[in-house]
C-alpha cells in the first residue's frame, strides 16, 4: 500500500511517500514560507521525483493535531482535495504520535513537545525499545513546570523532540541529569514519521476527516475572554 504524508504543523513542512514500510522518498523544509505556498509544489515535485502519479496512491495521512491551527487547517484541507476526487481513504494522525519515528534507533523515552505559548506545551510520552514504539499518555497541553514533576518520576534516558524542545530543554537542564535534546536534523515533526505512523491506524473518509485540537482556537479564547470566561490558555 502506498501511502501519501504530509506534516504542516509547525513552521517545518513536509511530505513523504511509503509503500508499506520502505520510504520511497520525502520533502521537508523549515523557512519562513507559508504552507500554503509549499505544500502543494512540495508534493508535486515529490510525486515527480519517485515516478508516481497522484492516481497511484492508495491513501492519504497527514498530522491532523495538534499544532498551529492554521498549518494544521492547510495540512488537512490539501489531503481532503487530493484524495477527494477518486475518493481514496485518509489517516489523520496525531502529530505528537508522529515524532517517536524520528528517534527509532534510540532505547529512550521520547518526551515530544510543541510549544504551545502561554506557558503550556503540546505533549505526549513515548517509550522507545527495540524499536518497539509505546505510548505513555494521551496528547495533552500542559504547563512546563508541570511536565517537569511528571518527568522527575521516569528513570532512564530522556530526549526531548518537537519545536518545543529548546524551550524546555532550557528549563529543564539544571534539574535533570538524564534528559537531552535531539540532534536539529532530527528535531522536528516530518511526513516520514506520520506515513509510518499511519500504517498502523484506521482508515477513514474525506468526509471525516478532520482537525483535532488541544485547545480553543484564539479566535474563540479571545471572545470567552471578552465574555469574562477563564482564559483558555489557564486550563491544562
Amino acid at each position: 500500500m502506498k501511502i501519501l504524508a504530509v506534516d504542516s504543523s509547525a513552521k517545518s513542512c513536509s511530505t513523504a511517500v511509503i509503500e508499506n514500510d520502505k520510504i520511497l522518498g520525502s520533502f521537508f523544509i523549515n523557512t519562513a514560507l507559508t504552507h500554503s505556498q509549499t505544500l502543494l509544489p512540495m508534493i508535486d515535485a515529490l510525486l515527480n521525483n519517485i515516478g508516481e502519479e497522484i492516481n497511484s496512491i492508495d491513501a492519504f495521512a497527514v498530522s491532523a493535531g495538534p499544532g498551529s491551527f492554521t498549518g494544521v487547517r492547510i495540512g488537512v484541507a490539501a489531503v481532503k482535495g487530493l484524495a477527494a476526487p477518486s475518493d481514496k481513504p485518509c489517516i489523520a494522525v496525531s502529530t505528537l504520535e508522529a515524532m517517536p519515528y524520528n528517534l527509532i534507533t534510540e532505547d529512550c523515552t521520547a518526551v515530544c513537545v510543541m510549544d504551545a505559548r502561554c506557558g503550556q506545551v503540546y505533549n505526549a510520552l513515548f517509550e522507545i525499545k527495540n524499536e518497539n514504539i509505546t505510548r505513555l499518555c494521551k496528547d495533552r497541553a500542559v504547563s512546563i513546570e508541570n511536565l517537569a514533576d511528571e518527568l522527575q518520576k521516569i528513570k532512564g534516558k530522556l530526549i526531548l523532540i518537537g519545536d518545543g524542545a529548546e524551550l524546555c530543554y532550557n528549563s529543564y537542564k539544571e534539574l535533570f541529569d538524564n534528559i537531552y535534546i535531539a540532534p536539529e536534523n532530527s528535531r522536528y515533526q516530518d511526513a516520514v514519521g506520520v506515513a509510518l505512523s499511519a500504517l498502523n491506524k484506521e482508515k477513514i473518509t474525506v468526509q471525516e476527516l478532520m482537525p483535532f485540537y488541544l485547545r480553543l482556537p484564539q479566535a474563540e479564547r479571545e471572545l470567552k475572554k471578552r465574555m469574562g470566561s477563564k482564559n483558555d490558555c489557564d486550563r491544562l
